[in-house]
């Protein structure tokens, strides 16, 4: 088995590949790449077990064959290389051979046939979606999603496919984001909960790609085909809450502001908030928001006037600042409403402007007592 690849697109590639794999494996096998040799086609795996990925690169070569590669050893040796050709020739002596302009590099490898095998979906549904889309609605929700191990329905991100548009919501109790597509849509309904780990591998593949996504899915996988490459991964078993319920449908109070001017006055006036509630405190009247922090252990206090669009009664409200810097962060919009009914229900911010056609961003931050 023999193989003649450019360093530098070999790299890019196993790099991707590279941020499936686990740091610390239960099967040591995992901690290789998967070479699988056709002729000109070389197909490179990696996996965890939950989530397998593959890419098909172009190579030259004849051969046939398939090994296991150290995954480690082969990204910190590519990344010392100027581009250049490398000729990958496997020896008798259970190693293989990497020449390059200027020297010999051996390293053993393990048999391809005890690489665990992807697996295969029976009976998928299907649907289509452009890479730019996905990878909005991934950045979009996925910042939201718990941590919470005993919660494993919430670690994750909830897809939601329809006729009439595909759905993406993710929620850790506290703050939830519902991020909906009306110009995509699906053939038949479906959901399903993907984990984190995939769908930050898809991020940062689909932001730089423009080409179409085919997703299929089944009652416990799912497999994203793009390009050259595919991902195939288990998903999260359980029954995601019914977000809808938590939504609050009369909220009379509306506040809308300039979003860079809100997100820099929260972000120094939560540098005085207590460092375990990162309390602050809005407090609205007429056209005029007061935000405010204080520390009291510390005596750090700190306090802002912002004018503001208000319709509503007359208000004080407590948000965790973390929350509210996350979410306006995640918005690229001008400017944001920030809809209220009492200081014990939650808010629901959405953007104003800065939308495509067919698009639609809701988020919803529950407030926190105020110790008046």
């Amino acid at each position: 088995m023999k193989f003649i690849v450019s360093s530098t697109y070999l790299l890019k590639q196993l790099q991707v590949l590279g941020g499936v794999i686990n740091n610390s494996n239960t099967l040591p096998i995992l901690d290789n790449f998967l070479f699988e040799l056709e002729n000109s086609k070389l197909t490179v795996s990696a996996s965890d077990l939950e989530t397998t990925m593959s890419s098909v690169i172009d190579v030259e070569s004849d051969s046939n064959g398939s090994i296991a590669l150290p995954a480690r050893l082969l990204l910190d040796t590519l990344k010392t290389f100027p581009e250049q050709p490398l000729t990958f020739v496997v020896e008798d002596n259970n190693t293989v051979e990497i020449s390059s302009n200027h020297g010999k590099y051996a390293l053993a490898y393990a048999e391809g046939n005890e690489f665990p095998k992807a697996v295969e979906l029976e009976d998928p549904s299907t649907t289509m979606v452009s890479g730019e889309i996905l990878a909005t609605a991934i950045s979009k929700t996925i910042f939201a999603a718990g941590n919470d191990d005993l919660r494993p329905v919430m670690s994750g991100v909830f897809f939601q496919f329809s006729t009439d548009g595909l759905t993406f919501v993710a929620t850790d109790a506290h703050k939830l984001v519902k991020y909906t597509r009306e110009d995509v849509k699906a053939n038949q309904v479906a959901e399903f909960i993907m984990p984190k780990k995939p769908l930050n591998l898809l991020k940062g593949i689909l932001a730089t790609s423009d080409d179409d996504v085919k997703i299929e899915y089944n009652d416990s996988n799912a497999k994203f085909t793009f390009e050259n490459s595919e991902l195939v991964c288990r998903l999260i078993d359980g029954k995601y809450p019914n977000y809808e319920a938590v939504i609050p449908k009369e909220n009379p109070n509306k506040l809308s502001i300039d979003r860079t001017q809100f997100l820099n006055s929260v972000k120094r006036v939560s540098i005085f908030s207590n460092k375990t509630t990162h309390q602050i405190r809005l407090k609205i009247a007429g056209a005029e928001l007061n935000i405010s922090a204080e520390d009291i252990d510390y005596s750090n206090k700190a306090e802002e006037r912002l004018t503001c669009d208000y319709q509503g009664d007359d208000m004080q409200i407590g948000f965790n600042s973390r929350f509210l810097t996350e979410m306006l962060t995640n918005l690229n919009a001008d400017e944001v409403q920030l809809e209220m009914s009492l200081p014990n229900r939650a808010g629901i911010l959405t953007p104003v402007d800065g939308l495509d056609e067919g698009e639609q961003v809701t988020m919803l931050v529950m407030p926190v007592m105020l110790n008046s």
